[in-house]
C-alpha cells in the first residue's frame, strides 16, 4: 500500500488518520454525554480530562488532515458510475464534518480558558468543577455535538449503503475489504 493515494483507493496516511479520528469522535461523543449525566466530581474530572486530551488530539489530526489534503495528496477519483449528487453529497458531508470537528475544538478550548478550569485540569487542585452551562462556548459545542453526530450517522449510513445494498466495494478505498 502506498503513502499517498492512488487511483481510486486512498493512501496509508489518509486512511490511518481517518480510523484514528474516528475512533477517537466515537470517545469523545460517548464521553461528552457521559459528562453531562455523572454527579460525582472526581468521576467528571477524569473523563474530562481523557475528553480533552482526546479533543486536543482529534484537532490537532483534522488539522493535519487538511494540511495533507491541500499540500501533499489527492483524494481518489469518484468511482465509476456514481451519480453526481451522491458525489456532492459526499463532498459536502466531509466538509461540514471537518467544520463541525474545528469548531468543536474551538468551542471546547474556549470553555477551557473562560472557565479557569485547566489549573484543575493539569495540576489537579481539588476545586469543583465549574457548571460549563455558563460559559456561550458550551452552547455551540453541544449543538454542534449533535450535528456532527448526524453527519456521522449519514456518512456511516452511506458507507453501508454502497457496501451492502449497492455491493460496489466501496469500503476498500478505506482498507475495508477488496477492491472489485
Amino acid at each position: 500500500m502506498n503513502w499517498k493515494s492512488e487511483g481510486h483507493r486512498y493512501g496509508a496516511v489518509a486512511m490511518a488518520m481517518h480510523w484514528a479520528t474516528a475512533g477517537a469522535l466515537l470517545f469523545l461523543l460517548g464521553s461528552g454525554l457521559l459528562m453531562e449525566r455523572l454527579a460525582d466530581d472526581m468521576t467528571r474530572l477524569q473523563v474530562l480530562r481523557a475528553h480533552v486530551a482526546v479533543g486536543a488530539l482529534v484537532l490537532l489530526l483534522t488539522l493535519t488532515r487538511i494540511g495533507w489534503w491541500l499540500f501533499a495528496d489527492r483524494r481518489p477519483s469518484e468511482p465509476a458510475g456514481m451519480p453526481r449528487w451522491q458525489a456532492k453529497t459526499s463532498n459536502l458531508v466531509h466538509r461540514l464534518s471537518y467544520a463541525a470537528i474545528l469548531i468543536m475544538g474551538a468551542s471546547g478550548f474556549a470553555m477551557l480558558v473562560l472557565s479557569g478550569v485547566v489549573p484543575i485540569l493539569i495540576a489537579g487542585q481539588p476545586d469543583a468543577l465549574p457548571d460549563f452551562q455558563l460559559y456561550p462556548p458550551r452552547a455551540a459545542h453541544g449543538l454542534v455535538a449533535w450535528v456532527l453526530i448526524a453527519l456521522i450517522a449519514v456518512h456511516v449510513a452511506a458507507a453501508l449503503y454502497h457496501q451492502f445494498v449497492l455491493r460496489d466495494r466501496l469500503l476498500a478505498r478505506m482498507g475495508i475489504g477488496q477492491a472489485g
